[in-house]
């Protein structure tokens, strides 16, 4: 026998897919809350334009055939549904023949679902956490339920996963931006990260000793430890606390969707009952005589041969000098590639929109801020926690903002005009809209440089912020500007 053939993974199993489930409730409500305004019939990036550039064999959707906003609707719904009946673990609740094949079911519509909203998504769907939380879904689909174990096979191909996910990441810092490599990377991180939330002000303003160890100690848990989920117990468990409390760090200083939120639930598969319940009071049924089910063990070879013929350009990826983060290799997003933050951004800019409602723009002209949901825009604000949720407008403009112009951001001209009519769907993605009861004459786009203040600035001004008008990325317009701007 074996070492890991002695060990159960029953808790291991029902853990797992409770926090899958949640993270997959959390996907589908921002789907059924954002997809529309953002990719739907009359989206900034309008679903048309998916049906029309892509064929459905390379991008598979249901909304290939079905482009309009109720069926995005009632897709996002029946998701946000069948994840309630995920976490409560409904199959479990049938008898022993019919629990897994409707796991199974369940677990393959979920991810089924989600693929529709990720490969019609375009831009606002373009996150490596996409096809991270399909990939994790799919193997969810084979762990089984009820009261037998799941297959050994499909808990080491987490772990595959897991290593992926981490190991990836690492390599990408060690061959990309020289802040990685001398240890200084966190001196911008934490000011320069897309969103930035309560808590990162004062991690910025720590001392640098403390951050050139926050460095050191990425390079390990993350190109050091992912060996370690493939040792035997309790090393694996060992590894595994390590990436969790690691993820737990990024997401008490960050906000990442809900990427550390499933890096945390991959970890878990390094885990077993023993460990588990060594640890905690928690009580495990005995599921050493009830194996899983024959056909569900062949699926779960046939699974792993998939996986491992799947996983030659993902390895290729990660040993190549040339290494990319977060790609695809096929249409189904079966087996990916990982890695974040290869570079480090070293000042951070803004969009600042604002709108007018006078019929001539002069130098005199009183101009008003939208605010967004996530990120900084008063500089008095404090920055706000908002993962695992994601918004992902707020997002897509930290990219933007690094540009000097909307050239290679054309949705947000759309938005401009969006705003300019008042569209309550779109305004609806804001935090706030001034004077909302009137209609804008004219919007316009500056940018920002902005920095976080320091410890006597803040004391000084209550501001969070100091930020410095760096050019205009559109200048005012009104609706008629940006209908020539299109033709």
């Amino acid at each position: 026998m074996l070492p890991w053939e002695s060990e159960a993974y029953w808790l291991v199993r029902f853990l797992f897919h409770r926090g899958l489930a949640v993270i997959y409730l959390l996907a589908f409500l921002v789907a059924a809350t954002q997809f529309r305004p953002l990719a739907g019939e009359d989206g900034l990036l309008p679903i048309q334009q998916y049906v029309e550039r892509h064929e459905f064999r390379d991008r598979p959707s249901l909304f290939y055939f079905y482009p309009d906003d109720r069926a995005i609707g009632i897709t996002a719904w029946a998701g946000v549904g069948l994840s309630v009946l995920a976490f409560v673990g409904l199959p479990s609740w049938f008898p022993r023949p019919y629990a897994v094949p409707l796991s199974i079911l369940l677990w393959l519509t979920l991810w089924a679902l989600y693929l529709s909203f990720v490969n019609a998504g375009q831009t606002f769907y373009g996150y490596g956490w996409e096809s991270m939380l399909l990939e994790t879904g799919f193997l969810a689909t084979f762990l089984g339920a009820g009261s037998t174990g799941p297959p050994i096979v499909v808990i080491w191909l987490l772990k595959w996963l897991l290593f992926r996910n981490m190991f990836g990441a690492g390599l990408i810092k060690l061959r990309g931006d020289d802040c990685w490599r001398d240890l200084t990377a966190l001196d911008y991180h934490y000011e320069t990260q897309p969103i930035p939330n309560p808590v990162s002000w004062y991690v910025h303003h720590l001392p640098d000793r403390f951050h050139r160890l926050e460095v050191l100690g990425n390079h390990v848990v993350e190109v050091a430890v992912p060996f370690l989920y493939f040792a035997p117990q309790p090393w694996a468990s060992v590894a595994g606390a390590a990436t969790i409390g690691f993820q737990g760090w990024l997401m008490l200083t960050g906000n990442f969707s809900w990427l550390n939120a499933l890096t945390i639930v991959q970890a878990i598969a390094t885990f077993s009952d023993g460990v588990l319940t060594s640890v905690f009071p928690v009580t495990a049924p005995s599921v050493s005589a009830s194996a899983p089910p024959l056909y569900l063990q062949a699926i779960s070879v046939v699974l792993a041969a998939v996986v491992l013929w799947r996983s030659v350009d993902p390895v290729r990826n990660i040993l190549s000098e040339r290494q990319v983060m977060n790609t695809a290799f096929d249409p189904l997003r079966l087996v990916n590639t990982y890695g974040a933050f290869g570079s480090i951004t070293r000042n951070r800019y803004e969009i600042v929109v604002q709108r007018t409602t006078d019929e001539v723009i002069t130098a005199d002209t009183d101009w008003q801020t939208y605010e967004f949901k996530g990120k900084p825009t008063d500089p008095a604000q404090r920055p706000r926690q908002v993962a695992p949720y994601h918004y992902r407008l707020d997002w897509q403009l930290w990219f933007a903002a690094m540009a000097p112009s909307p050239r290679r951001s054309p949705w947000f001209l759309v938005l401009l005009d969006r705003l300019l009519a008042g569209d309550e769907t779109t305004e609806k993605l804001l935090e706030s809209v001034p004077f909302a009861e009137t209609t804008p004459t004219h919007v316009r786009a500056v940018r920002y440089r902005y920095r976080f203040t320091t410890p006597e600035e803040r004391r000084e001004t209550g501001r969070w912020w100091e930020r410095e008008r760096v050019g205009t990325y559109v200048s005012p317009v009104s609706e008629g500007d940006l209908q020539l701007a299109r033709v």
